[in-house]
């Protein structure tokens, strides 16, 4: 079972005897693609305010939603959430985005519920710390990050999708063979492995890895799969300022004021069970 079929399972499970929850808006960036990271994501909106975020820029995702998207509001969020877990085929990113929004608004709507709330962190890289010699890899092209990786000394290996990024730079490469993970001691993937279901292979790849680390600010689905895959932290973004957030992400500002970090570990989560009856006993 993928992370998204067992994502969907646990959120039915916890909406079980409950209304279904429905999609109350569908928040974009603007068009064309601004070039920013905050034009990077749109984000799904429930009747109750939760909001759930997606990366929107694989391939044409962004502009069949500025079309299209719209037709999702009014739906049932869980069969929304579903299409995520049935989407096989590039051609349906659009799909698969709302789909991905829609469960991360849905573990939102829990956790806020439940009373949870992840520790804030400095940065989303959960604790990620290089040392000299280590051979660290990134899935996905951190440019911020690339400096503080190979000014500690260790070696760096990026895992891209885009061979026109593959190549040698002085202290660190660019690969697209998924295989050269398996000699790194610590992984910061991007959570866009989520979105397009390539986390599992990247995961059977990270058998030397003591810390691998998904971050980004779409990272915000129940982690329960991801730390029994094997994922020791979760670094991503809480909407703190919702109203803020839309009218930023709408108008292409950047929305980080509206948002703080976050880094989860297994020892900060207390798991579903805990957070249902914490849901229950504040219903």
């Amino acid at each position: 079972m993928t992370y998204a079929s067992g994502l969907r399972q646990q959120l039915r499970g916890a909406s079980a005897g409950r209304p279904r929850p429905r999609v109350a808006a569908l928040h974009l960036p603007p068009l064309p693609w601004s070039g920013t990271k905050s034009g990077e994501f749109g984000a799904v909106e429930l009747e109750g305010g939760a909001l759930g975020l997606s990366y929107v820029l694989l391939d044409d995702t962004l502009a069949t939603l500025a079309d299209a998207g719209a037709a999702v509001v009014g739906a049932d969020a869980l069969e929304v959430a579903a299409w995520w877990a049935e989407v096989n085929d590039d051609s349906e990113g659009a799909r698969a985005a709302l789909g991905f929004a829609a469960a991360n608004a849905l573990s939102r709507q829990l956790f806020d519920e439940a009373g949870f709330v992840p520790p804030r962190a400095g940065d989303s890289i959960g604790g990620i710390d290089p040392q000299p010699g280590e051979h660290i890899g990134m899935v996905g092209f951190f440019p911020p990050l690339v400096k503080r990786v190979t000014a500690s000394g260790a070696r760096l290996t990026v895992l891209e999708l885009r061979a026109d990024l593959a190549g040698e730079h002085a202290d660190w490469r660019v690969t697209l063979d998924p295989t050269e993970l398996e000699s790194c001691t610590q992984v910061l993937s991007t959570s866009t492995v989520l979105l397009n279901h390539s986390l599992g292979e990247v995961l059977a790849h990270c058998t030397a890895a003591q810390r691998v680390v998904l971050s980004g600010p779409s990272a915000g689905g129940l982690p329960d799969g991801l730390f029994a895959r094997g994922v020791t932290a979760i670094g991503g973004m809480w909407v703190e300022d919702a109203a803020v957030f839309k009218q930023a992400l709408a108008s292409g500002a950047p929305w980080g004021a509206a948002t703080w970090k976050f880094a989860l570990s297994r020892d900060d989560y207390p798991g579903l069970d805990a957070l249902l009856a914490g849901a229950a006993k504040r219903g």
